[in-house]
């Protein structure tokens, strides 16, 4: 098991080399724990700001700091709002993934995550983003499945979408499959 630390100085790496393979130019922020974004990524007229999120549990803790009286729903809002428009997250996962491999690597836009989050645990709302999440018995969303899209997968095609601001793809209707209980 490694660290915190290194979980996300390797989520960091990957993500930068990841989008120097796709032809842009990447300026990295010197220093942990910088506001808003780690990376920034260029190409051409287009500029993004990166921010690296690295998990090796399967899920993305992100809204806990603003959640209160089991509020999902406005500590998701609240995390919302300290994104700008240029933010794109790029979510790193290295479980099950070996060292001579390359951990799976998704691009979405905080708009996306915060709807996903919303619609999360059956329409109840979650902190974390989960790569994939069975709710068991014991919970409210018992039988549903959280699943992140396979369109924020991390393709040149995808980057090429989120960077024209484009209106991105693979957000399914939300409300209606949170209403039945069913999140793909």
């Amino acid at each position: 098991m490694i660290t915190s630390w290194q979980v996300a100085t390797a989520a960091e790496a990957f993500a930068a080399a990841q989008f120097a393979r796709c032809g842009w130019d990447v300026s990295v922020q010197y220093g942990a724990n910088q506001p808003e974004y780690d990376l920034v990524a260029v190409s051409g007229e287009r500029m993004l700001k990166v921010s690296v999120k690295g998990s090796q549990d399967g899920g993305w803790g992100l809204t806990q700091s603003h959640i209160a009286n089991a509020d999902y729903h406005s500590a998701v809002d609240a995390w919302l709002k300290k994104h700008s428009k240029k933010t794109v997250f790029c979510l790193v996962q290295f479980r099950g993934v070996a060292i001579d491999a390359l951990p799976r690597m998704y691009l979405a836009t905080p708009s996306e995550i915060a709807l996903w989050l919303k619609a999360a645990a059956a329409g109840r709302g979650d902190t974390i983003l989960y790569e994939e999440h069975i709710w068991t018995n014991r919970a409210k969303a018992a039988g549903t499945i959280d699943r992140i899209p396979a369109a924020w997968k991390f393709t040149e095609e995808r980057l090429n979408e989120i960077s024209v601001g484009a209106e991105p793809c693979g957000q399914p209707d939300l409300a209606h499959k949170a209403a039945q209980g069913r999140l793909p």
